[in-house]
C-alpha cells in the first residue's frame, strides 16, 4: 500500500494466499467459482480478512489482474524502448500489444471474470485506465487526425476474455495478439 510503509510479513503471506487461492478456483472452474467465502477457506484465512484486503470479489479480480499486468505497466513507464520511452509511437504500440496480449492469453479466464465482476465500473478499473490512457497517447501520436480517446477504447474492447480463448483456440498460440497487432497497424495507416 502506497505511503503507508512496507507491508507486514503476515498480510504479506495473507495476501499471496488469498491471490493463490483466486487463481486455483479460477482455474478449476472459472470466474463464477469464486466466491470470497471459497476464496479464504482455500486461503486459510478469515472471510474478514480477504473482505479488508479487497473489499469485494470485484476487488479481489481487480488485483489478481493489477499483479498479473504489472511488470507490463513498469516497462511500459520505465523499460527500455520499444516498450518503454524512447521508440517511435507505431513500435510501442505493437510492443504494448504483444506484451497486453500476452497477458490476455495467458489470462483468459481471468479477463472474463474481471469483465463480469467488474462491469459496473470498467472505466474506472486501475488496469484498464492505465492500459486506456497509454494507447490513447500513442495513437493520438500515430494518428492525431483521428479520436485517440474513442480509439484506444475500441482497442481494448477486443480484449475480452471469451474472445481471447475463441480466437486462441482457433488459431493457436499468439492469434490473438497477432490480429490485435494488425488491426491497430491498419488505424495507424494514413489514407
Amino acid at each position: 500500500m502506497a505511503g503507508q510503509g512496507a507491508e507486514r510479513a503476515d498480510a504479506a503471506r495473507n495476501r499471496r494466499a488469498v491471490l493463490e487461492a483466486t487463481e486455483r478456483l479460477l482455474a478449476e472452474g472459472g470466474g463464477d467459482h469464486v466466491s470470497l467465502d471459497r476464496v479464504a477457506a482455500l486461503a486459510g484465512v478469515g472471510k474478514g480478512t480477504v473482505f479488508r484486503r479487497f473489499g469485494s470479489r470485484a476487488g479481489l479480480l481487480q488485483a489478481l489482474l493489477e499483479e498479473r499486468s504489472a511488470a507490463l505497466r513498469r516497462a511500459v513507464s520505465e523499460g527500455p524502448p520499444p516498450l518503454g520511452p524512447g521508440a517511435p509511437a507505431r513500435e510501442r504500440l505493437l510492443a504494448f500489444l504483444d506484451g497486453l496480449g500476452a497477458i490476455a492469453e495467458g489470462n483468459a479466464v481471468l479477463l472474463a471474470a474481471h469483465e463480469q465482476a467488474c462491469a459496473e465500473d470498467k472505466f474506472a478499473d486501475p488496469s484498464y485506465r492505465f492500459w486506456q490512457g497509454h494507447l490513447r497517447a500513442l495513437l493520438a501520436e500515430a494518428r492525431p487526425d483521428l479520436d485517440a480517446d474513442f480509439l484506444a477504447h475500441a482497442v481494448l474492447a477486443v480484449f475480452d476474455g471469451e474472445l481471447v480463448r475463441a480466437v486462441t483456440r482457433e488459431g493457436g498460440p499468439r492469434h490473438f495478439t497477432r490480429s490485435v497487432q494488425r488491426m491497430a497497424l491498419a488505424l495507424c495507416e494514413r489514407p
